[in-house]
């Protein structure tokens, strides 16, 4: 039993870890999107049919807008430079070298 609460609770825990909030009132509705201002900035969040709504959205109203980030796609940007070495990699090997000249004196 309390297994299963420490289950639960851990599963509640890493999906309110990734959960963010937005409060303003609404400045543009459509099907697709709703524009907040957030002190003084537009945050302007997707939508869709499954989004749930209580009250009567429209523009003016004041909401609070529980939504998360998920990446849709990842670039990885090479970090090799002209030798073909990982820039970690050259300052490692800088590292070794000075610790060997180190051990040499």
């Amino acid at each position: 039993m309390k297994r299963s609460i420490a289950v639960l609770g851990l599963s509640l825990f890493t999906s309110a870890a990734f959960a963010y909030q937005v409060t303003g009132p609404v400045l543009d509705v459509t099907d697709t999107k709703i524009v907040v201002e957030k002190d003084k900035e537009k945050w302007e969040i997707a939508r869709d049919k499954d989004t749930k709504v209580s009250g009567d959205l429209k523009k003016g109203s004041r909401v609070t807008i529980q939504h998360k980030m998920t990446a849709t796609a990842i670039d990885v940007k090479d970090t090799k430079g002209k030798d073909g070495k990982d820039k970690d990699t050259k300052a490692k090997d800088k590292d070794a070298k000075k610790e060997a000249a180190k051990d040499k004196k």
